[in-house]
């Protein structure tokens, strides 16, 4: 088949979930398909592209728009339309995306992510402006010319959003961000919905996304798991060139991700001090790019460690004792939790945070959603190396059995399938 991914950064190299997900289904699809990308760049992406990009796939990439916060706040009260439909729209990436769509047949164009869901419309009709979308959103007939759409929805947005705007209503300070979220999971909602319709086939990463997603709308919705190359991500490979010491926890993630902010601070705050009463010297290290101002507050703590950009989190992730997944937001199914496991990691994370995955507590990791219980699964693991190999040992084999992208992208495949229900 001819394929041609949409997608709001360049996916190689994939450092981050976005760009995990479109570079695993990319680069299993280009083996047997015929594969393009229309990409915008990421900021700080170069757009010199990778070697093993291009020779994956036929690749082109559109500067992103400018968007300031004054205009934010103006669309926030002149529009109803959530802010994630603003940001990449771009009049520049509908017209290359309008001439691709003119010069050339693909049988599949593949939506990634809502962001992307604004170019739905230069799909249906050629390259109208943003300023007169069309109205309705609801599925419309395919013309025998047009493509298979398909529209891969990586978080529940609407659902991510309604999480953060609950968690945030509880403290008073962050009140202002409340109010987005409400207002952003009431447009999302809606919006969300419009999206799903329009396409032929929706993409959902877990049954749990899938369940929030047939609520709002009716669509064909197929559950096309995240995965991960479990050939990349091995328990060997480490910073440290001794064994890995018992005081190191690790967390993993964009600083600048709201859920990922929180993450961090709820556990610095309320649950490591908990862990160092009992074990004085342990350290957190918060591993991930652009950490937000709000944690600047944590970095007078020795105990803690932010490190800002790393070229390669996977050494980080082996000098873990513990592995920390302490969500309280967010919406999917996370990258990170598949990729402590995949490395042999003992895990330690809320509910939240392993949401989408069949594990069962005790067995490939431990769950617990309070400071008091999360410090204490801590602390079991730290005292017990012979757990920590157990549960490292069967988190692996969880991710070699479910999770490999060769498992994952033949569901993909499936999914274009015209028979497909």
């Amino acid at each position: 088949m001819r394929l041609l991914f949409l997608t709001p950064q360049l996916p190689y190299p994939p450092q981050k979930g976005t760009a995990l997900r479109n570079w695993g289904l990319i680069s299993g699809l280009a083996e047997r398909h015929e594969v393009a990308v229309l990409s915008f760049l990421d900021p700080g992406q170069s757009p010199d592209l990778d070697d093993l990009l291009t020779a994956a796939c036929r690749v082109e990439a559109v500067e992103p728009p400018v968007r300031t916060l004054r205009a934010r706040l103006r669309d926030m009260f002149l529009t109803s339309k959530p802010d994630m439909a603003l940001r990449l729209a771009s009049d520049a990436y509908a017209r290359r995306l309008a001439d691709w769509l003119a010069r050339e047949h693909f049988d599949v164009v593949h939506v990634e992510g809502i962001e992307m869901a604004p170019y739905l419309d230069v799909i249906e009709m050629g390259s109208p402006p943003f300023s007169s979308p069309p109205s309705g959103g609801g599925q419309r007939g395919r013309e025998s010319s047009r493509p298979l759409v398909v529209f891969d929805d990586h978080n529940c947005e609407y659902l991510l959003q309604k999480r953060a705007f609950l968690t945030d209503l509880r403290i008073l300070a962050r009140w202002p961000g409340a109010a987005y979220s409400f207002i952003q999971w009431r447009r999302l909602r809606r919006y969300e919905a419009q999206a799903i319709r329009r396409a032929d086939r929706v993409l959902a990463v877990s049954e749990a996304d899938a369940a929030a997603l047939r609520e709002i709308a009716t669509a064909r919705i197929i559950v096309v798991p995240n995965g991960i190359d479990t050939r990349a991500y091995q328990p060997q490979i480490s910073n440290l060139k001794s064994q890995v010491p018992d005081d190191i926890l690790v967390f993993t993630g964009t600083m600048d991700f709201r859920p990922n902010v929180d993450a961090v601070l709820w556990f610095a705050r309320e649950v490591l001090p908990l862990i160092r009463a009992q074990m004085g010297g342990v350290r957190f290290l918060a591993v991930g790019q652009r950490p937000h101002r709000r944690l600047d507050v944590l970095r007078g703590d020795p105990a803690m460690t932010l490190t800002g950009f790393v070229d390669d989190p996977r050494p980080y992730i082996a000098d873990a004792a513990v592995y920390v997944v302490p969500l309280r937001m967010g919406g999917g199914t996370r990258f990170k939790v598949l990729e402590a496991l995949a490395m042999g990691r003992a895990v330690v994370s809320t509910t939240l945070g392993a949401e989408g995955f069949p594990v069962t507590h005790g067995q490939e990791l431990l769950l617990a959603d309070e400071p008091g219980e999360f410090a204490q699964a801590v602390v079991s693991l730290l005292n017990a190396p012979e757990k920590r190999e157990a549960l490292g040992q069967a988190g692996r084999a969880f991710v070699e059995a479910r999770y490999d992208w060769r498992i994952i992208v033949p569901l993909v495949e499936a999914a274009y399938e015209p028979s497909n229900p």
